[in-house]
């Protein structure tokens, strides 16, 4: 189970539940994805054509055209994503996938190392809009598994995230 309160896999279907990850691309937390969650959570790692780029997500995704990401439009998107992926793995047995969380990852990693450490940490929940103290930010690096003080790398941190 992640912080979030949500299973990270159905256990009936085996199935990824996506729903962790839409809740942090859906920066107002009003039950959908708009092109402004997605400037706000991309901003400065999209590059010059950030627009282009979250118009194109957009236009992918918004299958009802109302101009919003609801879960069911977020979740079909990376299931057929991960569908054509497994094909290609079974034709040349390469790993593939759309993951998310990578990117939420590369976002918190600002410093690009390869771990979230307490800088990167603290700064981005500052910028999500949440205030923690340092010593919150020790607590939530040590449940990396042994990292401590260095930071918590990819594999650390979807292990916190499956708690």
């Amino acid at each position: 189970m992640c912080p979030t309160g949500s299973i990270l896999h159905s256990e009936a279907t085996g199935k990824p539940n996506l729903r962790s990850a839409f809740d942090i691309l859906d920066v107002d937390r009003d039950g959908k994805i708009s092109r402004d969650d997605l400037r706000t959570s991309y901003g400065g790692f999209v590059g010059d054509s950030e627009d282009d780029v979250i118009g194109t997500m957009m236009t992918l995704a918004d299958f009802n055209k109302d101009g919003y990401v609801e879960f069911e439009e977020f979740e079909k998107v990376l299931d057929s994503c991960r569908s054509r992926k497994d094909d290609e793995k079974r034709r040349n047995g390469t790993l593939g996938g759309v993951n998310v969380m990578e990117d939420v990852f590369k976002v918190m990693d600002k410093d690009g190392d390869g771990k979230v450490g307490h800088e990167d940490l603290k700064s981005y929940l500052n910028w999500a809009g949440l205030q923690v103290d340092d010593d919150d930010v020790k607590a939530m690096i040590k449940l990396g598994p042994g990292h401590g003080n260095d930071g918590v790398t990819y594999e650390g941190f979807l292990q916190i995230l499956s708690l």
